[in-house]
């Protein structure tokens, strides 16, 4: 099929995705959450979502601890979803908490597919949520699918071990593995680096305190990657994993240059030696090439756009 045909098909399969269609996401409430429950919305599905007990519930959205698995079976009871994006989990690299990070991203995921495995309705596809922390850092120009995974911490491995579970699932559901790579925009929590970044500048600190600036690496827009989600359920066979990105590496130092610009100041920048990892590698970059063969191109937003739209918000 040439591209003019693929991308007849592609906008054919899309027009129409999300009709009489049902779509439960986990973690609705996290940051990704919000922005894929708005790409599906406005593709015609019905939305539901699973939160943390004590958060805000409403119409379509089921209280759940994933780590219970009685309550992940009634959810999906309930919900008898035809697409599913599962989002929840811990996220935070850094997170202290060992023992959860394994518990959530590992057994969580596995009473959810398990859940869906049993249900009487079928979903047509079940995305996961890895990370390209699995790959751990490795010195090489652009990281691909074909990279052997070799994670550093806690965080990478429980994501790899999250993905050998899955492939138990592999022949009772149409799992789809997405590795993305660092994104971020409003609402990211300020643990993260562009966020920590940015809301020094909104609050007009002179002084910020970073680790090695010496690094670069590859940042999307969180509105992109819920697009690329929303199309790989659409899209994708089952059974394939994908590097979400950018495919381009933006360097610490720029990424400051680029703030003090929209600023209007320079902020006074203090290494923490603390904050430097000894095993930092310079550029970590992705290829979205596997990503773009499947659901097309998608036009990616400027690094200084999405850090505009994250200071004015």
């Amino acid at each position: 099929m040439n591209r003019l045909a693929t991308e007849k098909f592609t906008s054919l399969v899309l027009d129409r995705e999300g009709e009489g269609k049902r779509a439960l996401i986990t973690g609705l409430r996290g940051f990704t959450g919000h922005y894929m429950a708005q790409e599906l919305t406005s593709a015609g599905y019905r939305v539901f979502g699973t939160v943390l007990p004590g958060e805000p519930t409403g119409p379509d959205v089921f209280t759940v601890d994933l780590c219970d698995r009685d309550a992940v079976l009634r959810a999906v009871e309930q919900v008898q979803p035809d697409v599913v994006v599962h989002l929840a989990g811990i996220a935070f690299v850094a997170h202290s908490n060992a023992e959860l990070i394994y518990r959530v991203n590992i057994v969580g995921t596995r009473n959810l597919l398990e859940a869906l495995a049993g249900a009487r309705h079928q979903p047509s596809s079940v995305l996961l949520a890895s990370s390209a922390n699995i790959y751990g850092h490795v010195d090489v120009p652009v990281i691909d699918e074909s990279m052997t995974p070799a994670p550093f911490n806690d965080y990478g491995v429980s994501k790899l071990a999250m993905e050998h579970m899955a492939q138990l699932w592999s022949d009772k559901l149409p799992i789809i593995i997405a590795r993305p790579f660092n994104y971020t925009g409003v609402g990211q929590d300020a643990n993260f680096l562009l966020p920590k970044i940015v809301s020094h500048f909104r609050s007009g600190a002179r002084d910020i305190e970073l680790g090695n600036l010496n690094i670069a690496r590859d940042f999307s827009d969180v509105r992109v990657v819920a697009k690329a989600y929303r199309r790989l359920l659409a899209l994708s066979p089952p059974g394939q994993a994908y590097n979400v990105c950018s495919g381009r590496a933006y360097s610490l130092r720029g990424i400051l240059d680029t703030m003090a610009g929209i600023a209007g100041y320079d902020i006074d920048v203090r290494v923490n030696p603390a904050f430097v990892r000894a095993s930092d590698v310079p550029t970590l970059v992705g290829s979205n090439r596997k990503l773009a063969s499947v659901i097309g191109e998608i036009e990616a937003t400027p690094l200084e756009d999405t850090l505009r739209w994250m200071y004015q918000a």
